[in-house]
């Protein structure tokens, strides 16, 4: 078969693409792109029987041939990326000699290539139930709650994230026994299902996911064993994590003593200096206490000590709490708010950030006891 193709589009989708490809693998296939030609369509495909990527570029087929190989992935993206002009003509099997022939401007070079008659298909989905999500939401959803997904495999589960949609409400959830976030939409759909997907897949997701109120809705379907992602030309594929998650909502207390409005640079500016004490051989909580419209941080490790005081609207009881420095700054940079709540009743509670007025996040950090009562 042989096509020309734009350089810029066939390196974008190639890049998207290798994702999903193993460095090893049982099967050989599995270790390239498939690359499919029908009529001015190349379809890419990566698949490492995990997680699946696919994607379509339009391209001129020079004599209306097609045929499906499959190309070493990393020296495909390297070599397309390297290629000396804006058009790039592909010859696959020229001759019989299983090699992808690259010609652009005077640059000429060869690729092996392997048969695809081995590689497998994706799950078929057809018949999942489905919802649909406008990408920019879905795309802050994960930005607002991957930073709390499980990175210990003690229980798998929690590797990933919890799509809870229910009577036209969807809840996304993250959870890994220290800290909890749950981000909120409000959407169309009315159905009630439940289902578990890896953060791995979410955070590719997320790169192919646009940010823009603009694009075309995301489209999601899932069956009892995978999920499906339609975004644009591209098609998301995971095997969906098996077991029960937390029961989150128990987890979310209702009522709190304490009160606190703070900005949020003001809090994450401190945050960052604590950050410059504490490393993996110096660790120390940091002690904040609630008191009279005032925040006093103390941080100590033995490579120094901070103490600040930052301006608050507080309302209830004081309070003296120690938590994690990392854990607190990831909650708040992701709650990409001016100005957030720190809802709070006891040092040995968690601590509930919300914002200012509408109800789209709730992050819970655990706190850590702390061996006195005073900074």
């Amino acid at each position: 078969m042989n096509f020309n193709c734009n350089k810029l589009e066939l390196s974008e989708a190639i890049t998207n693409v290798s994702k999903a490809v193993p460095s090893k693998s049982s099967i050989p296939q599995l270790e390239g792109i498939k690359i499919s030609l029908t009529d001015n369509n190349l379809t890419l495909t990566g698949y490492n029987l995990e997680l699946g990527i696919t994607t379509t570029v339009n391209v001129t087929n020079n004599d209306n041939s097609s045929g499906e190989y499959i190309i070493n992935a990393r020296l495909f993206a390297e070599m397309v990326k390297k290629m000396p002009s804006d058009i790039i003509n592909i010859d696959i099997n020229k001759d019989g000699d299983m090699k992808a022939h690259l010609k652009a401007s005077n640059t000429n070079c060869k690729i092996a290539v392997l048969s695809a008659k081995d590689y497998p298909n994706f799950p078929d989905t057809s018949m999942g139930e489905n919802v649909s999500i406008p990408q920019q939401a879905l795309k802050n959803m994960i930005h607002q709650t991957i930073y709390a997904v499980s990175v210990n495999d003690i229980k798998p589960i929690l590797t990933g994230e919890l799509f809870d949609i229910s009577n036209g409400e969807f809840n996304l959830v993250a959870i890994d026994g220290k800290r909890l976030a749950i981000r909120h939409e409000n959407i169309s759909c009315m159905d009630n299902f439940k289902f578990v997907v890896p953060s791995k897949t979410l955070e590719e997701v997320s790169k192919i996911l646009k940010d823009d109120a603009k694009a075309t809705d995301c489209k999601i379907v899932n069956t009892s064993s995978h999920i499906m992602f339609q975004v644009d030309k591209y098609t998301i594929v995971s095997r969906l994590l098996e077991g029960e998650f937390h029961d989150y909502k128990k987890t979310i207390p209702t009522q709190f003593d304490t009160e606190v409005i703070i900005k949020v640079k003001d809090l994450t500016d401190c945050l960052e200096r604590c950050s410059l004490l504490i490393n993996e051989k110096n660790r120390a909580p940091i002690k904040l206490n609630f008191k009279d419209d005032t925040l006093k941080i103390f941080c100590e490790t033995p490579l120094g000590n901070i103490d600040e005081e930052i301006h608050i609207d507080m309302t209830g009881k004081p309070l003296l709490i120690g938590l994690n420095n990392r854990f607190l700054l990831d909650s708040l940079r992701a709650s990409d708010c001016d100005q957030v709540k720190l809802l709070m009743n006891s040092p040995i509670r968690p601590m509930t950030i919300v914002p200012m007025q509408s109800n789209s996040f709730t992050f819970l950090l655990m706190p850590i006891q702390l061996k006195d009562n005073q900074l």
